[in-house]
């Protein structure tokens, strides 16, 4: 009896010393595991942070690339619309300057009215009235008499009654009858005779009222040298 009662703590004593070798092994295992984890993901950590930092590289290349490129393209842009202003600037200068040798070129040498106050064109009419055609042969007699006169310029005014739309073929039409009289009765060249209408544009009295109206409803004819 008293054998059986000492072997049990030498028992006791031989398992507990086996299960605390075992616990320690165990212990160590599972922390070198860890650490391989450990290792692992911190590789991998670094792995990412390289790839970050190899794509923050590109990006900021590509950023500066498009920064470089836009600012090209900006410049080229600020260059070409200053061309287009000194195009513009030259093609001013050069109406400018043709603008001063036509009006240089054409001298007024006699000019006539035809309006509705002096018996010319009555409203929205184009034909040519009886009573401005005495006129037109008056005209043409000083042209005779009056060879520097090469040119004749018709023009057709109208007063704001109607569209400007309307005014203007309306002026346009006057014009054109006293240029078909011009050559029908008296044979003066087409190619000497310039019509243009101004329609309502160009008013030489208030169309507020009926005989500033009347005053506006005309064509003038130029005869220039």
């Amino acid at each position: 009896m008293k054998r059986f009662v000492l072997a049990i703590p030498v028992l006791a004593l031989a398992l507990g010393g086996t299960t605390a070798c075992a616990t320690k092994k165990f212990v160590r295992t599972e922390v070198g595991q860890v650490n391989d984890k450990v290792d692992t993901l911190t590789k991998s950590v670094e792995e990412n942070q390289e790839r970050t930092r190899a794509n923050e590289q590109r990006i900021g290349e590509v950023d500066q690339k498009l920064t470089t490129a836009v600012g090209v393209a900006d410049q080229k842009a600020v260059q070409a619309g200053q061309r287009a202003d000194e195009a513009r600037n030259a093609a001013n200068a050069v109406n400018t300057r043709a603008d001063a040798i036509e009006r240089a070129s054409k001298r007024l040498v006699y000019e006539v009215v035809l309006s509705e106050d002096k018996g010319g064109f009555k409203f929205n009419a184009a034909a040519v009235p009886d009573a401005a055609m005495g006129e037109l042969d008056q005209l043409v007699q000083q042209l005779k008499a009056n060879p520097n006169g090469a040119f004749i310029e018709i023009e057709g005014h109208t007063d704001n009654v109607g569209t400007k739309d309307i005014n203007y073929k309306l002026g346009i039409e006057r014009a054109e009858s006293v240029k078909r009289y011009l050559y029908e009765t008296h044979q003066v060249p087409l190619h000497k005779i310039n019509v243009i209408s101004y329609g309502e544009e160009k008013p030489i009295a208030p169309n507020n009222t009926k005989d500033g109206r009347a005053q506006n409803r005309r064509v003038v004819i130029k005869v220039l040298a």
